[in-house]
């Protein structure tokens, strides 16, 4: 898409940051992070649970670099962009390490089949929830037994719903530690981490897609949209209100701490 041809009443599509320059106290920042993904390595088994975002890339890219015993695995929903799929297999061959893919069952699918249509998820919210439950939380909630800690991609920087993301807290949701590395990375830090490293991602992020998920509820953005106005657009255009898919919704009890420490403090 062009964006000088655009109309001038249109709005440019939105391009993810160029960083030119380090930004400050990077050096800080990364070391941080892999502080605290060498802290989530001490409660094993762990394991990162990847969409191949922008930040799960980065996130693979530490585990690989500084050869940690964290395990990565990703959900196939049956509804992923293509471009996703092939980034699975690209980065595979690229780092010379796998991705366990996680599906949901059949006999569950088969259920969301009999109960609604595709396109329900765009008339009602609980039937939208049901695809999410279906093809993500109870998938995930199967990859994450047995595993004593998980590893995620969120930042404070990605949502309102966010900003409070710790670096560490419990997750009585699925009743283990959760550890957020990249809490505090902004924008610019990320791109600039990715650039720097030459970390592949989604070509998606070059065609005006800030946070992509499954196909049918990742959208691009406008360049003053919020980052995630692409997910799941039209409850939010109801709501006015930006929503999750499920997955990363309780945050009962947290803990938070500097890479450098070994007590806790409240986040």
């Amino acid at each position: 898409m062009n964006q000088q041809s655009l109309p001038a009443t249109t709005k440019p599509w939105y391009r993810r940051p160029q960083a030119v320059a380090c930004p400050d106290q990077f050096g800080t920042l990364l070391a941080d992070s892999v502080a605290t993904l060498r802290r989530a390595a001490t409660h094993s088994p762990c394991a990162l649970a990847s969409s191949l975002s922008a930040e799960d890339m980065v996130l693979f890219h530490l585990i690989q670099r500084e050869r940690l015993p964290i395990g990565t695995f990703a959900l196939d929903t049956g509804r992923l962009p293509q471009a996703t799929i092939e980034l699975w297999s690209a980065v595979e061959s690229h780092y010379g390490a796998s991705i366990e893919r996680v599906v949901p069952t059949g006999a569950r699918l088969a259920a969301l089949k009999a109960a609604q249509d595709d396109s329900a998820i765009y008339e009602s919210k609980a039937a939208r929830e049901l695809c999410c439950t279906v093809r993500k939380t109870e998938p995930l909630r199967a990859a994450l037994a047995g595993k004593r800690a998980w590893v995620t991609g969120l930042r404070r920087a990605q949502s309102a719903g966010r900003a409070n993301v710790p670096h560490q807290e419990h997750d009585a949701g699925f009743g283990l530690e959760k550890f957020n590395p990249l809490a505090d990375w902004t924008d610019e830090a990320l791109w600039y981490f990715i650039d720097l490293e030459n970390i592949p991602v989604s070509p998606l992020y070059d065609r005006g897609y800030a946070s992509i998920g499954c196909d049918p509820c990742t959208r691009p953005i406008r360049f003053d949209e919020h980052p995630r106005a692409g997910r799941w657009w039209w409850e939010a255009a109801v709501s006015g209100t930006a929503t999750e898919c499920g997955i990363h919704v309780v945050h009962k009890t947290s803990t938070d701490q500097p890479a450098n420490q070994s007590s806790r403090v409240p986040a």
